[in-house]
């Protein structure tokens, strides 16, 4: 495997990552969890800060650009601000 095969597999599990914490924190929500309880936000500030370390650990190897992870967070970080967003809508 070269240094391309690895960055590609490196960017590819951070998104599915970063799609795992999407589809968790969209459990909690489907479930009645309110964006402002306190386990919500404690699973969310894990799981954002989780993902935020394997993307530094990512850039440190150099199997990612800094920009592009912080692209990947940013990415993310719309997604579930939308997701909050149609949470209140429906309350």
């Amino acid at each position: 495997m070269d240094q391309t095969d690895h960055r590609n597999q490196a960017v590819e599990l951070l998104k599915e990552d970063a799609k795992r914490i999407l589809q968790l924190i969209k459990v909690q929500m489907d479930n009645l969890t309110l964006p402002q309880c306190p386990a919500y936000e404690e699973v969310l500030d894990t799981q954002m800060y989780g993902l935020s370390r394997e993307i530094n650990f990512a850039i440190r190897l150099g199997l990612l650009e800094a920009e592009e992870g912080k692209k990947l967070l940013a990415t993310l970080e719309k997604e579930l601000s939308t997701l909050h967003e149609l949470s209140m809508y429906k309350q």
